[in-house]
């Protein structure tokens, strides 16, 4: 079997689960980090189950995700077809590309950095099973697979991530109907900035302050709650529909509520659809909400 070759400064940097940093070189999890939170609903329905938020299930979870599909590496897979949640980001943009409701999607992939991407498939395979990008490396191999499946790489020499910046490039070539991925107020606002009609949707929102959950929820058009209780409290007043009870999201705007509903009208899932005071947990949630 041929060994992969990595380019010098090979590195990945993660806030996995429970926003615990993960350090990734040469296709091996070198640092793991102290998980902020004790449990989470999401990560026990894992393909590799995190039960114990402890670096060790965490480093095991991350080298099954390097083995399952190549994350951090050079054979890192693209393309898929699966729902692993329901009210996922990818998921939801992988049902809106489907549905017309966009043509074009912002986020940011490993070994590839901020993409742009209009194939449901492609969205999916990069953002359905990596969370919490923090910065990576860039692989050739990676880029051409992408660029394959129809995707744009927008800083192919760095692996940048700069989601305004794919913002402004999608508008500049052609996009219209984007949605954005964005992990943080500040980036939120960047990108409302540079795309004041794009469909924002914030995630990795565990641990921000009550004024920086806020000013997320004034600008987004969905947020994912995370494990994170000052968003839950920011939405309470904003929030048109909530998706999910343990790790809900949030769309706080009509165009987000038009996504979520969209997302629902395809799902082969049985529903249950309920009116009344948001947020509801149903005594899920994760622990601590932070």
């Amino acid at each position: 079997m041929e060994e992969t070759e990595y380019p010098v400064g090979d590195e990945h940097v993660i806030e996995a689960i429970g926003k615990t940093r993960v350090v990734i070189r040469n296709g091996c999890v070198v640092e793991v980090g102290l998980p902020v939170i004790e449990d989470c609903p999401l990560a026990r329905r894992f393909a590799v189950p995190v039960t114990e938020m402890s670096p060790d299930a965490i480093r095991a979870n991350m080298e099954a995700r390097i083995r399952g599909f190549g994350m951090c590496t050079p054979d890192r897979e693209v393309v898929s077809e699966t729902d692993f949640v329901l009210f996922g980001a990818s998921e939801l943009m992988m049902e809106g590309l489907r549905a017309g409701l966009l043509d074009g999607a912002v986020l940011a992939c490993d070994g590839a950095g901020t993409v742009v991407v209009s194939s449901p498939s492609l969205v999916q395979g990069i953002g359905g099973r990596m969370s919490g990008l923090v910065s990576t490396t860039p692989y050739p191999s990676v880029i051409a697979r992408i660029r394959e499946a129809g995707g744009h790489v927008v800083y192919p020499e760095t692996a940048a991530m700069d989601q305004a910046g794919g913002a402004r490039y999608a508008l500049e070539h052609g996009f219209s109907r984007i949605a954005v991925t964005i992990a943080g107020p500040a980036m939120v606002e960047a990108v409302r900035a540079a795309a004041p009609d794009a469909l924002i949707i914030a995630v990795h929102t565990t641990g921000l302050t009550p004024e920086e959950a806020e000013r997320l929820v004034t600008v987004a058009d969905i947020t994912t709650a995370c494990a994170s209780g000052t968003v839950r409290a920011a939405a309470r007043t904003r929030a048109l529909v909530q998706g999910g009870t343990g790790v809900p999201i949030f769309a706080l705007t009509p165009r987000g509520k038009a996504l979520v509903m969209t997302k629902l009208s395809a799902t082969t899932m049985p529903l249950l659809v309920k009116g009344g005071p948001l947020p509801e947990d149903a005594g899920r949630s994760p622990t601590p909400l932070i």
